[in-house]
Parts: C-alpha cells; structure tokens; sequence
C-alpha cells in the first residue's frame, strides 16, 4: 500500500470504513448473557464490543498483533527545543534493534511483534520555522512507509515513535489542527526546563506564523510542521482503517499524527483506542479533541509505543473474558431480572 500522490491519500481519509453494527450487536448480546451483573466489567466489555465490531465477529481476538515504532530526525532540533542531542535518535534504534529499550520488554511481555521503521535519521527534516519540515514528495513517502507497514492479517497494532525534537512538532500540528494558545499544548518533552519551555512555546509561534498563509488541510499540516515519523503513523493508522484493524495510541506524538486528520475527518479515531494519557501537558486536551478516553493513567512519558503496549494487556483481558466466560445458561446460574 502506498500514496502515489497527494489525491490518494485524501481519497482515502474522505472514504473511511465504519465497524459492523451485526458484529456490534451479537458482541453486545453475548455480553447480555454472560455470568455477571450487566455491566460489571465496565470498560472492559466496551472493548470487547468495540474489537467485535471493527473485527465484524461476535468473539474477536487479538491472535498477532504488533508494535510498529517509527523513527524520525527533526531539523526544527537546532533551536534547542529537546533535553538530548539529535543524534540519540539512532542511538536509540540501535537499541531497539539490540533488545535494550523498555518497549523491547513491554512488547514481548503484551504478546506483540515489534517492528522498528527508521526513516532517514542521516537527513533530518528542514527546520519548519524556515520552511515546510517536508516536500511533497518525502511527505508522502513517510505515509506509504506506515501504510506498508501494516499487514491485512494483524489484529492490532501499536502506534509509537522515537525523534528527537518530535514533540515540538507534535505540538505544532495539535495547535495548527485545533487551535488554541500554543502554551495549552507546550510541555517539557524529554526534560525541559521552564527556559526551555519558554523557547520551545517561541519556535512554534514562529512556526505557525511562518505557515500561517498555507492551507489547513491534512496533508499540507502534516508536512509542514510534522515530521517523518509522524506522518508514517498517520499512514499507519490510516492504512489499518482501512482494513478495520483496531490502534492503539501511545502518548502525545503518537496521537498529534492524527490531529490533522481529524480537523477534517473526525470519525478517523473511531477505530482507535488511548492506551494512556501522558504527563506531557498537552495530551489530555488532544485527547478530548480526539473524542478519545485513555485506558491508562500510569504517569508515563516515555514514547516507543510504552504505554500502548501496556494497554494492549488490558484489551487481551477484555477480549479473553468476553470470549471465555460461561453464559447464564451453560453455567446453570439464573439470570437476574
């Protein structure tokens, strides 16, 4: 799967497929008879009734499932907007490929295939107070490499990243996408102090001022203050709508991906769950912006997919009750009125 061209990915956010109201319906019938008081399980049975209806059958499962971290170098990190140097970024994706990052141990220990996706670290994107952060053409090359990277036979994916510099861009497109004081969604990244949150709140202004004129559209958002990682996860979560695959979002810049995308086509998220709200101030107000309500609170703010891994252990044990339960009457207990 890729975007040839700016109309193919349009085309497919304005032609979003919906969950089976069938699927929805049986899931929410069976949940009727299970040995338990209606609602009991709370969230859990919404999540069982939401991977039923995206999976279009009454008992889903997750069978294989993946982490897919996207890897990005951000130009706009030459204003001192980050606690690390840019070159940590494949310093990192060393370590993910060595099995040394946390997201190595949280995806094996959630039963998931992590797959790391490195895009370009040697040529970071333009520095976006100065120029769009991406062409065209590398846009839409950061799309189709998210898209391909979604297979037709997963059950779920995990959306995380690692750039250096990402969440000043996270920021941007959350602010270009819905608006607001840019200090509403400015918050210390890896570590800022409050100088360096100063500076950063200064390089979007500057950025969005600089792109003021452009369109507001999703492709034109995404390349101009996004990233490469960042777009490749829109691609992502673009490609698994496509084929009814449930996402769930990581942190702050795993769910800024989809901001621009859901300025124009806000039902993008109805196929995707908050695995946690982040400490990264500006996460909950996009959530609400999302319609989306965490699963998590854990107070993490690591990125790499960390806490959408450790969700995906709560969505196994919503679907494995859901499933394996007994019902009133293959248990022999009475139902209540």
């Amino acid at each position: 799967m890729s975007f040839s061209c700016i109309s193919d990915f349009e085309s497919a956010l304005a032609r979003l497929p919906n969950a089976d109201p069938d699927a929805i319906a049986a899931a929410q019938a069976r949940q009727a008879q299970l040995t338990k008081p209606a609602g009991s399980l709370a969230r859990l049975e919404e999540l069982a009734i939401f991977f039923a209806g995206w999976q279009r059958r009454e008992r889903p499962s997750i069978g294989r499932g993946r982490v897919l971290v996207f890897a990005g170098n951000h130009g706009v990190a030459i204003h001192g907007v980050s606690a690390f140097p840019a070159d940590v970024t494949a310093q990192m994706v060393a370590n993910f490929a060595a099995g040394g990052a946390a997201i190595n141990a949280l995806a094996a220990a959630s039963g998931l295939d992590l797959k790391v996706v490195p895009i370009n670290l040697d040529s970071p994107t333009a520095d976006f107070t100065q120029a769009p952060a991406m062409s065209e053409g590398e846009c839409l090359a950061a799309l189709s490499m998210g898209a391909g990277a979604v297979e037709p036979d997963l059950g779920l994916i995990v959306v995380g990243e690692m750039g250096i510099g990402n969440s000043t861009a996270a920021a941007a497109l959350a602010a270009r996408s819905f608006g607001g004081n840019t200090t509403d969604w400015v918050g210390p990244g890896t570590g800022l102090d409050a100088l360096g949150i100063a500076r950063k709140i200064d390089v979007i202004d500057r950025a969005l001022s600089f792109h003021a004129d452009a369109p507001k559209d999703a492709f034109e958002t995404l390349r101009r203050v996004g990233g490469r990682e960042i777009a490749a996860i829109a691609g992502a979560v673009l490609r698994a709508r496509q084929l009814r695959i449930p996402v769930i979002l990581d942190g702050f810049i795993s769910s800024s991906a989809i901001a621009p995308l859901a300025a124009v086509a806000p039902s993008i998220a109805a196929h995707c769950i908050a695995g946690h709200c982040s400490t990264e101030p500006g996460h909950e107000l996009l959530l609400r912006k999302l319609g989306l309500e965490p699963l998590l609170r854990l107070g993490m703010r690591l990125g790499e997919g960390s806490g959408g891994a450790v969700a995906a252990n709560i969505v196994r044990s919503a679907l494995a009750v859901h499933a394996n339960m007994a019902t009133f009457g293959e248990a022999g207990v009475s139902a209540g009125e």
